[in-house]
Order: structure tokens, then sequence, then C-alpha cells
């Protein structure tokens, strides 16, 4: 049983007329692409929702498209060649800088309604499928974040291995020039005992010699003394003998 004719006419229910806008735009650009590739047409479609909102689609470039509608318009209101180009110059100026003011809102509204729809908001409108890919470009997006973040974390923590490296490094090496220093200090204190016992040994040698000059002394002073003894015995001596004689001539005479 086939599908029951609808009635063509302005829905009422904004959820539902919202629904079926898209269902139908999409059904269109999807006839569109279809007529493109099975005649070798150009097409060119152009759209606007209830809030304004622009959806176009083109088989070239919405601007040739748009020119070369223009000329058409234009070869059937003047036949005249002068008139033809005139007119073909002029709107071509004028759609030049409409294109680029229309193309530059377009992209505007492009953005802004991306942007607002990564935050959840503004998401009338969309069908299951358009739902389901910006769940999973939301997801790709928290994934992409995460793997950033761990990025992050991992070059934090490298830098933070390389500076305890670095520290260790620096440790070992004042450590190793104290235990120079207290080596080179070491060796200092050993050169300096034996000069010291050195010239212990050499102050105390003169005491020696003085005490050996001493006893040299002691000795000739005693020679001496036993010396002069021996000399004043002698006269003593002599003395008594020559008062002997003198005594004993006395006697005799």
């Amino acid at each position: 049983m086939g599908r029951g004719k609808i009635e063509i006419k302005k829905i009422e229910n904004l959820t539902s007329r919202q629904v079926t806008f898209s269902k139908r735009r999409n059904g269109l650009l999807k006839k569109a692409r279809e007529l493109c590739i099975l005649c070798d047409a150009e097409v060119g479609v152009i759209i606007f929702s209830t809030t304004g909102k622009l959806y176009q689609w083109s088989s070239t470039s919405m601007e040739d498209t748009l020119l070369r509608y223009n000329r058409g318009k234009v070869v059937e209101q003047h036949p005249s060649d002068d008139q033809k180009a005139e007119v073909m110059l002029t709107l071509y100026k004028q759609n030049s800088q409409s294109f680029d003011v229309s193309a530059l809102k377009e992209e505007y509204l492009k953005l802004r309604a991306a942007y607002m729809r990564l935050n959840g908001k503004e998401l009338e409108g969309l069908s299951f499928k358009e739902v389901q890919q910006l769940e999973h470009q939301l997801n790709e997006g928290i994934l992409s974040v995460k793997e950033h973040k761990e990025q992050i974390l991992l070059e934090q923590f490298k830098r933070c291995r390389l500076q305890e490296q670095k520290a260790i490094l620096e440790n070992q090496s004042l450590r190793k020039q104290v235990e120079e220093l207290q080596q080179k200090t070491s060796s200092n204190s050993l050169d300096f005992n034996p000069l010291q016992t050195k010239i212990s040994l050499n102050t105390s040698k003169p005491d020696f010699h003085f005490d050996h000059h001493y006893h040299h002394h002691s000795d000739t002073s005693l020679h001496l003394d036993l010396g002069l003894s021996s000399d004043d015995e002698r006269k003593r001596k002599l003395k008594k003998i020559e008062a002997d004689n003198n005594d004993l001539e006395s006697q005799i005479a």
C-alpha cells in the first residue's frame, strides 16, 4: 500500500517544520547533484531558511553560475552587441562586489553555526545523520585534546627528568671537587709536618754543641786549675828548700 498524498501547505508546528525543511533541503541538494552528474548540467542551488540561514550548492562555482545567469538574461533582454557588453560589464562589477559581501556573510554564518553547534546550541533543523556526524566530530575533538594533554604532560615529565639528571651530575661534580680539595689539604699537611720535624731537629743541635762546648770548657778549666795548683806547690817547695838552706848556713856560721 503506497503512501498517501501529502497536502502542500505551511506546516504550523515549528519542530515538524524544521525537520521537514532539513529533509527536503537534503533531498533537493541530492537531486541537484544527480542532475549534474547524469545530464552534465551546470546546476546552482540557493536556499534561505526562515531564520535567514543560507544554504547553497553549485556544480562549478556559485560566482561563475551567477555570472553566467546574468549574461543569459542580458542576451535575452538586449539583442544589441554594444548594449550587451555595457550591461554585462556593469553587472559583472555589481556581482563581483555583491558576491564579495555575500561570500563573507555566508562564511561568517557558517562559522557561527559551526561554533554554536560545537557548544551544543542551535541544533534545530539537524537530521539524525547530521547529529551523528556532529557527535563524531566532538568525540574526535575530545580525543585530540586528550592526546595533546598527554603529550604536554609527557614533555613536562621529560623536562623534569632532565633537570633531575642535571642536578645529580652537578652534585657529583661538587662532591668530586670537595674530595679533591680534602686530598690536597691532607697532602699539604703531610708536607708541612716533616719540615717541622726537621726544624725541630735542627734547633736541638745547637744545644748539643753548646753542651759539648760547655763540657769541653769545663774540662779545660779543670786542667788549668790542676796546672795552676801544681805550680804553686812547686813554688812552695822551692821556698821551703831555700828557707832550710838559709837556716843551715846560719847554723854553720
